[in-house]
């Protein structure tokens, strides 16, 4: 319910704002299913910091994300995955020039029915799983029932990083594809034989399931997606940086909300909504997209406490 709110809060600011929302303070963020919750937290604490800002953002998956921004339809593509570089490609051929932003790092989560008494698993056993070598729970530890395979849609990135990543191989033909995080949680809540794949923010949330302990190999330690230090200190082998694509180096409002969000606030609610804040080399990563030297928190253009006189956007 509070996650409804938030974005009608974000519609309505959409609909009062009127012409000044088709002019440059207007901000589309488009994208991901992993990023949105987060994002629209992010959009709606900045908004109430800085009247007079409006900021749409909305779901579809990375792919529709990267669409937009290459089609000028949005000026933030939210991904989970990385560009491909058919889609740079795309982009210069309509003036666009795609940069990157490294928001959030997300632990990939591997989740089952809390009934399921499997609590940990091999990164080979999970591709095998979802390419359909491995059919049955008892394979792995389990009871015998056969795996039920939960999934994203072909336009989310996090089916492509689990694809290219994990995997190494294509899906099984029996994938059930789900429109985004929430839908697998809350069917792997109802089905025992069930296996499906979140990010960390989401698994962290729902109830009815339980997150596996992964393994680079047999033999190896198993690791935990839900304990911060193994995930910052590269151990949980399943983890990948959540992106936002912007059209060349962001100017006004576009990078004063990016500016926002790498801020010490903004870090601090990405780990409050579930993720994990963004270590020091994609900091300096960050800086050069947005055109600063220095850090982030040094930035001349970032005011130290974002309120309606800020002078930025």
């Amino acid at each position: 319910m509070n996650r409804f709110i938030g974005f009608l809060t974000i519609i309505v600011a959409l609909v009062l704002c009127g012409d000044v929302c088709l002019a440059e303070d207007m901000v589309q963020i488009k994208g991901s299913d992993t990023l949105i919750n987060m994002v629209q937290k992010l959009s709606e604490i900045y908004m109430a910091k800085k009247p007079g800002t409006a900021i749409a953002v909305t779901g579809g998956g990375s792919g529709t994300g990267i669409a937009g921004l290459i089609n000028k339809r949005c000026d933030i593509a939210n991904a989970s995955r990385q560009i491909k570089s058919s889609e740079v490609e795309d982009a210069n051929k309509r003036g666009v020039d795609p940069k990157r932003v490294v928001v959030a790092i997300d632990a990939l989560s591997i989740i089952v029915s809390a009934q399921n008494p499997v609590d940990k698993l091999t990164v080979d056993q999970i591709g095998k799983i979802y390419r359909g070598e491995i059919k049955n729970w008892s394979e792995v530890g389990g009871n015998d029932l056969p795996i039920t395979l939960y999934g994203r849609q072909s336009n989310s990135g996090t089916y492509d990083f689990m694809k290219e990543n994990v995997m190494l191989g294509e899906y099984s033909p029996n994938l059930k594809s789900m429109n985004g995080n929430a839908q697998i949680a809350e069917a792997l809540n109802q089905d025992v034989s069930g296996i499906g794949y979140v990010g960390v923010g989401y698994a962290k949330e729902a109830s009815g399931i339980k997150v596996l302990k992964v393994a680079t190999k047999p033999g190896a330690t198993y690791y935990d997606p839900m304990n911060s230090i193994d995930v910052k200190n590269g151990k949980y082998p399943i983890t990948r940086p959540l992106n936002q694509y912007v059209n060349g180096t962001p100017k006004g409002p576009v990078r004063s909300f990016i500016i926002f969000e790498l801020s010490e606030e903004g870090q601090a609610i990405v780990e409050k909504e579930g993720f994990f804040a963004i270590p020091g080399e994609y900091q300096a990563y960050n800086d050069q997209t947005l055109g600063i030297t220095g850090t982030v928190r040094d930035d001349p253009m970032r005011p130290k406490d974002l309120g309606v006189n800020d002078g930025i956007g």
